[in-house]
């Protein structure tokens, strides 16, 4: 039997300089056997025999763990936490793809969190896959590589003559083979190679299958997985009391009689973060002061919670220093106030009627709308959005003295650990945190100031203790999705052609604008503006972060406008992009415009277009984001005054697809999410509070009104692996708010979708 400890051991300081080669081979077994860990350092670059470049100009930071033991069977640390998204299994099979295993064979674990030993830890921006594509590759073929190697020490034979297959190594001039079980302890001797050859593509046997989730019977026969399932003995149980409203602060608390309830352990303030603490780009926190409330079991913290007396007050305006992921610190400015939804209607209409930062430029805009037949000008606007994670805001801590020990699911893992590290004035390598599976994460996950607030109860109470949001706090506290606005406006000319586009872009506190994706580059005159309005209310990363709402607007404003200019809406966004792949304007243009026009033909033939039932009616969205291009058509029908989505089709050009049935799974998702999402979801405000607490007012989409059929295609190329998380999102909006237009004859130009 294997067993992992929960902390891995820290490497060495020889270890971690040595960043070309930094296998670390060892017998680890007691039987014989074969462990590798593996660390690339970023930019450094591992010689490999394709001499292949990848994305960024260098390796990123990739870690992780083969252990073979005698019996051939192999363990695979899976490093990034698991958020539904299936990295959990791909990983490994990248890994077992090239070791060439049987999968059967393989053993999967969740790493936990250890700086020392792993880099970028963390999901988001559908980028795990992407960025650890070759790494992992090459940690596999580099172990099969070895082991060839110890076999023709072995046998004496060239070790250009032994092949591999499903975990056995052939000698066929000899006859001889051998398990790689029985060769591990060898292979740990061997020489690290410096030049590895890995497959081509064309022989893969794993990755391009599709293999059931590693955590699918757990899952399904609820086994403990997720952070709410921590159960420690002797844990206490938090909860937190923060503002009702943005705009508002702890003034004082009244804990006298809570104090006296049955199982109440104590209540006091705490501070979240500490005043001089540099906040870097996901140390969002709403409400740095709040109440805790400890005691035996989750029922009594709730009665507590409940009859606690707290007096809130207005704060000031005040500065708050922030570094952007990768960027240069910037200073924001927190405004005093009471927020209303009201209010943040009229100023976005005030700031999109003027002039706002140019971002983006081609030709002479101004003049091709002076001398304009026709313009056609529309306004999208979306509000706040809450995540809503199924598993409520968690996480277990036991902080002592000198060390602190953490449960719970994160998405940003090794970030948080900073802060917390700073907060409770330990060191990073007396930090331990273990990462489980997320219950939703979808950017919520990325903020974990809840994992801190466990820390800080835990180190005032001395204790173990569990903290759990009810689905009111997560609700009411942050984070969510900003508020957007943009206003879209083309020029045609006599002949009723499109030359020249206009954007105007903003939000609530974050603009959406990407100026350099489609249509920019296929429009000869071009201006793309972007403005923002600084809010108390906290916002953070939404799947699909701004993508989410640019596409809707993108693909609802082309849609009219090929209405308007009397073409096909695909063969219009195709024209436009032929022109960009021919003659392109501009030099920074994000997308491939050849990948995008194969995208939309192939949507043509696996959709039908064309060809619809006279009581079906269509809507086409096309966009690219996360490195990916995703494309559908919507076929909805009215039934009593209601849509029903009979059907997606869904084409996903995301490059080498890993395994498929997952990858399908996940598009599904991505779809059935944004459906609900653009009919229903909304956060308004009043006077700072959030008018939606609980999923009886804010609305979800329910399986019935889920589409009846959902096809998910795949563009066949030999690129490497990009974004799926998050691709098979945005288009969904656009794609709706069309197909509704055909089916009522009215456009949408407000999420959510009021039919």
């Amino acid at each position: 039997m294997i067993i992992f400890h929960s902390k891995i051991r820290p490497l060495d300081q020889t270890t971690q300089q040595n960043g070309r080669r930094s296998f670390i081979k060892a017998s680890a077994l007691a039987g014989g056997g074969l462990l590798l860990n593996f660390n690339w350092l970023i930019k450094q670059g591992v010689a490999i025999g394709s001499n292949e470049s990848i994305a960024n100009g260098g390796w990123l930071t990739m870690n992780g763990y083969i252990k073979i033991n005698s019996e051939g069977k192999v363990t695979i640390m899976s490093p990034n936490p698991e958020g539904g998204q299936n990295v959990k299994t791909t990983m490994p099979m990248i890994v077992a793809e090239e070791l060439d295993v049987k999968w059967e064979d393989v053993l999967v674990e969740q790493a936990p969190l250890d700086t020392a030993l792993y880099s970028r830890q963390f999901i988001g921006g559908s980028q795990a896959i992407r960025y650890s594509w070759k790494s992992l590759r090459t940690a596999g073929a580099t172990a099969r590589q070895m082991l060839i190697q110890a076999a023709a020490d072995l046998w004496k034979v060239p070790a250009e003559e032994i092949s591999t297959n499903d975990g056995t190594l052939f000698h066929n001039k000899s006859g001889k083979k051998a398990g790689y079980g029985e060769l591990g302890t060898a292979a740990s001797a061997v020489k690290v190679p410096e030049n590895i050859n890995l497959k081509s593509k064309d022989k893969f046997k794993i990755i391009g299958t599709s293999k059931k989730n590693v955590d699918g019977l757990k899952i399904v026969s609820g086994q403990p997985l997720f952070g709410i399932d921590t159960t420690v003995e002797g844990s206490l149980i938090a909860m937190i009391v923060h503002p009702p409203a943005f705009g508002m602060q702890l003034k004082s608390f009244d804990a006298t009689s809570v104090k006296s309830m049955p199982g109440i352990r104590d209540v006091f303030e705490i501070k979240v973060l500490n005043d001089d603490y540099g906040r870097q780009h996901f140390d969002t926190c709403s409400f740095l002061k709040v109440v805790a409330i400890v005691g035996d079991s989750t029922w009594q913290v709730m009665q507590a919670k409940k009859a606690i007396k707290v007096s809130w007050e207005p704060f000031e305006t005040y500065t708050e220093d922030r570094t952007p992921f990768g960027g240069q610190k910037q200073v924001l400015t927190i405004p005093a106030g009471l927020e209303s939804t009201s209010g943040h209607v009229a100023q976005m209409a005030e700031k999109s009627s003027k002039p706002a930062q140019v971002v983006r430029r081609d030709g002479d805009p101004e003049t091709a709308f002076k001398n304009a037949a026709k313009v056609l000008e529309r306004t999208y606007t979306g509000p706040f959005l809450a995540h809503n994670c199924m598993e409520p805001m968690n996480f277990w801590a036991d902080v002592k003295e000198d060390s602190a020990h953490l449960i719970g699911p994160l998405q940003k893992a090794e970030l948080t650990e900073q802060a917390l590290a700073a907060r409770l004035g330990l060191p990073l390598d007396r930090i331990n945190i273990e990462m489980t599976r997320l219950g939703g994460g979808f950017g919520r996950r990325s903020y974990a100031h809840w994992a801190i607030e466990s820390a800080v109860i835990s180190q005032k109470m001395k204790s173990p203790v569990k903290l759990i949001y009810t689905r009111e706090d997560d609700m009411t506290s942050g984070i969510y999705r900003p508020a957007y606005q943009a206003s879209y406006k083309a020029a045609l000319d006599a002949n009723n052609e499109l030359i020249a586009l206009h954007i105007n872009a903003g939000g609530i506190p974050e603009s959406p604008l990407f100026a350099n994706r489609f249509p920019a580059g296929a429009v000869d005159h071009y201006l793309a503006e972007s403005w923002t309005i600084n809010s108390n209310i906290t916002i953070g990363s939404f799947r699909a972060p701004r993508s989410n709402f640019m596409a809707y607007a993108e693909q609802a404003f082309l849609d009219e406008l090929a209405e308007v200019m009397d073409k096909d809406p695909i063969d219009f966004r195709i024209t436009l992009l032929e022109k960009s792949l021919k003659s392109p304007v501009g030099s920074n243009n994000e997308y491939d415009a050849q990948r995008y026009i194969q995208l939309l033909k192939v949507l043509k033939e696996k959709s039908d277009w064309g060809n619809q039932k006279p009581d079906i009616s269509r809507g086409v969205s096309a966009y690219f984001c996360h490195n990916s291009y995703a494309a559908q058509v919507m076929d909805v029908r009215m039934v009593d005054g209601s849509p029903v989505v009979d059907r997606v089709c869904c084409i996903l050009d995301c490059g080498t697809v890993i395994n498929p049935d997952a990858a399908i799974n996940l598009s599904e998702g991505g779809i059935v999410d944004g459906i609900g999402v653009a009919m229903y979801g909304q956060i308004n405000f009043v006077n700072g509070e959030p008018d939606r607490k609980n999923y009886n007012a804010y609305r979800m989409i329910r399986m019935s009104e889920a589409p009846k059929k959902i096809d998910v295609h795949f563009v066949n190329n030999d690129e490497d692996p990009s974004g799926l998380g998050e691709p098979a999102f945005p288009p969904v909006f656009g794609a709706l708010a069309n197909a509704l237009y055909r089916a009522t004859g009215k456009r949408f130009y407000q999420q959510p979708f009021d039919v």
